[in-house]
């Protein structure tokens, strides 16, 4: 949430957040998305482009949020009380982030752009798109124009799994559009959606932007994988250990593939992650040690009370990472950042 808070600051400052057509998001990043989403008719944006007023609108909710833990509640409250972790992680967006804004706050087409908000269908195994438009699984249908609680969308396209996850939704009989489903759309898969974390399907949230446009701009924020000398023998360690492998050769091949397609020649625009070496971008940049950045990719990706320092920090490199990935590959002409956000903090 963090770093990707970094990256559409630095967007902003070089003018280029109201350029954006689309904006696709999964797990943590779909709270930032949702934040830009939910206040994007607020933001005032000057003759260059520029928000003025994105620090207000944007930075000062998210930066909020980072001060409360909400899973440790959100569990407790889950296991002894009568809502699911998912419907009390949902409770505390809404009071922290969207009231009861729906889907329907987010700007139309034309006015701004399209933000899609992916979640994983347990049921059908695919994907499934919240936006303004519509509600999408291919193989279930598509529910037009829906009113669904932005606090829930995003509670379900941020459902890491095993604790957060599922979140369920339910609809009424004559939700769907008839016949815009492909083999599923019948009860119960029209009546309820068990729903998981967007990047169990799709990490980068790649599906809804690269097939229709030209430039694609992938921030990844994904935790790093990290070696284990001495991996447990008991079963259920041993599975969660090759689960976890399984995921990250699924996160590598997605970054693999973006990057190929970067390289060909099919896709222009630029790739930068919590774990890159800002140095491979051979532009100047903003001082950004390794050492340094290497302690901020290797943060618990948890929604959990961080020190204002960490919020900071996190903050800095995605400013610092995406600037220099941008001049790199996408503009040279981008003006060089002079300074950090957080001017006192650096990485």
């Amino acid at each position: 949430m963090l770093f990707h808070l970094g990256v559409l600051w630095r967007l902003n400052d070089a003018s280029l957040l109201r350029t954006l057509d689309r904006v696709s998001s999964v797990s943590g990043g779909s709270l930032t998305a949702g934040a830009l989403g939910a206040s994007w008719a607020e933001l005032e944006f000057d003759a260059t482009g520029r928000s003025a007023n994105f620090d207000d609108k944007v930075v000062g909710p998210l930066m909020r949020m980072a001060t409360h833990t909400v899973d440790v509640w959100s569990i407790l409250g889950g296991l002894l009380g009568p809502e699911s972790v998912s419907r009390r992680v949902a409770a505390t967006y809404r009071r922290l982030l969207f009231d009861r804004k729906t889907l329907q706050i987010l700007p139309s087409d034309g006015e701004g752009p399209r933000f899609v908000f992916n979640a994983t269908n347990v049921q059908s195994g695919a994907l499934v798109r919240f936006s303004k438009p519509y509600i999408w699984d291919y193989r279930v249908g598509k529910v037009s124009e829906p009113n669904t609680e932005l606090s829930e969308v995003v509670a379900a396209s941020s459902a890491f799994p095993p604790i957060l996850s599922p979140a369920v939704l339910r609809f009424g009989r004559h939700a769907f559009e008839p016949g815009s489903g492909d083999d599923l759309q019948r009860p119960p898969y029209t009546r309820r959606m068990v729903l998981s974390d967007g990047g169990v399907y799709d990490n980068l949230g790649l599906e809804t932007a690269w097939k229709g446009f030209e430039t694609v701009l992938v921030s990844d924020a994904g935790s790093q994988f990290k070696p284990v000398p001495r991996p447990s023998r008991f079963w259920g360690s041993h599975a969660v250990r090759v689960l976890a492998i399984i995921d990250n050769q699924v996160r590598s091949l997605r970054k693999r593939d973006v990057i190929d397609r970067y390289k060909s020649g099919v896709l222009r625009g630029a790739y930068w992650g919590i774990g890159t070496d800002i140095e491979d971008y051979n532009v100047p940049c903003l001082p950004c040690p390794r050492v340094r950045t290497q302690q901020l990719a290797e943060q618990a990706t948890r929604l959990k009370r961080l020190p204002r320092s960490t919020c900071e920090r996190l903050v800095n490199w995605g400013y610092a990472v995406c600037g220099a990935a941008m001049r790199a590959y996408v503009d040279p002409g981008i003006a060089p950042a002079q300074e950090f956000p957080f001017r006192s903090r650096g990485v």
